[in-house]
């Protein structure tokens, strides 16, 4: 059987506490306890004997600590005896920092949190173009592999975050029609102007309104889940399970989203270009009686092919940004549900935001060709 670790002894006017055993981090919790049973007298000198000590550790050096700290608080003073060359440096090395206050914690001002936000913003966008790098490297494997390419997983994403999304796009677009035509009436009919409604909605709605309706619908909606999706599996280990079996998970999981939706969001833009003209074909007829007949006739003599065009023409690249955002935020998940939250959060707001950037870039890019 064990002896006791500690041992207190008075002979008259000494006091000696008695050490035995092993003061190691695996005895740890026995001696904690000891310390806090053993009888300590007040205001005398005591000795602590390590002589009958056998084995001592970094733990035994805080619990000796602790002991001299227990002694001190009731008025005592105390001498270590007994410890040899190496276990005396190990204690001087150890009372340096033992009992100090611990540093009050770093007050974050607005500067500071701003400064952290930024950096970390930085750092998810160098990581976000690391993650396009390698999935250029694997759209160009395709062309050396194609047996990689999954078709029958791409036709799935073009049926879930394609044809599933006509309804709400179609909805959007049609309420956004509605509202340009009818606010645009009531400053065109005080001028007299009242056809020119029909410029204005075709225009707008084919060259800006409606892919960019599109394109925001799709990346809170497909973004999201391709972030949750991955994410999920991310945490579920199956990742590293395909991994594991020599599945690329680029040619599995990110290749067939993103090119289901380059294909679904041109055919998106364009019904969503219909849903809106025609919300704002029935506004017009409500507000100033302009037949459906006439404003298609309208339509046709203002509104150039090139408008349409160069609405469609944003399509692949809206479509690439929203699901390389929502890929990358699935693969960003860490071991625990809460990420997943905070990842598809994120990745709604970036692709949202990239998809904005993109659009003002194409726009200055058109201006500039003469478009």
């Amino acid at each position: 059987m064990n002896p006791r670790p500690l041992e207190l002894r008075q002979d008259g006017t000494k006091t000696t506490i008695h050490c035995h055993g092993e003061w190691t981090l695996d005895q740890a919790r026995r001696i904690e306890k000891e310390i806090a049973q053993l009888p300590l007298p007040q205001q005398t000198h005591c000795f602590i004997d390590f002589h009958e000590v056998t084995k001592f550790d970094s733990a035994g050096v805080l619990l000796l600590l602790e002991l001299k700290e227990s002694l001190r608080k009731k008025g005592n003073t105390c001498e270590v005896i007994g410890l040899s060359e190496k276990q005396e440096k190990m204690l001087r090395l150890m009372e340096r920092g033992y009992g100090e206050e611990p540093l009050p914690k770093r007050r974050e001002g607005l500067l500071w949190r701003l400064g952290k936000t930024t950096m970390a913003e930085l750092g998810v966008i160098q990581d976000f173009f690391r993650f396009l790098g390698e999935l250029s490297a694997r759209f160009l494997g395709l062309f050396f592999n194609p047996k990689n390419f999954r078709i029958r997983e791409t036709v799935y994403h073009i049926e879930h975050s394609g044809v599933n999304a006509l309804f709400i796009i179609g909805l959007t677009a049609f309420l956004v029609g509605l509202v340009i035509a009818y606010e645009s009436l009531v400053q065109l009919v005080q001028f007299g102007a009242d056809i020119y409604v029909v410029d204005g909605i075709g225009i707008a709605i084919t060259r800006e309104l409606g892919p960019m309706i599109t394109a925001i619908v799709i990346a809170g909606r497909s973004a999201s889940a391709y972030a949750a999706e991955i994410g999920t599996m991310k945490i579920t280990e199956e990742i590293s399970a395909m991994r594991t079996m020599g599945f690329d998970p680029y040619y599995f999981l990110i290749i067939p989203r993103i090119i289901a939706l380059m294909i679904a969001l041109p055919l998106l833009i364009f019904f969503s270009d219909i849903a809106g003209i025609l919300g704002g074909m029935i506004a017009t007829k409500a507000q100033v009686d302009i037949s459906f007949s006439f404003f298609i006739n309208r339509l046709q003599e203002v509104l150039a092919a090139k408008h349409y065009i160069l609405g469609v023409i944003k399509g692949p690249f809206f479509a690439l940004i929203i699901a390389a955002t929502g890929c990358f935020h699935g693969f960003r998940v860490t071991g625990d549900t809460e990420s997943i939250g905070i990842e598809t959060t994120a990745s709604v707001v970036h692709a949202i935001f990239f998809v904005i950037a993109c659009d003002a870039l194409f726009a200055v890019i058109f201006t500039q060709l003469g478009y």
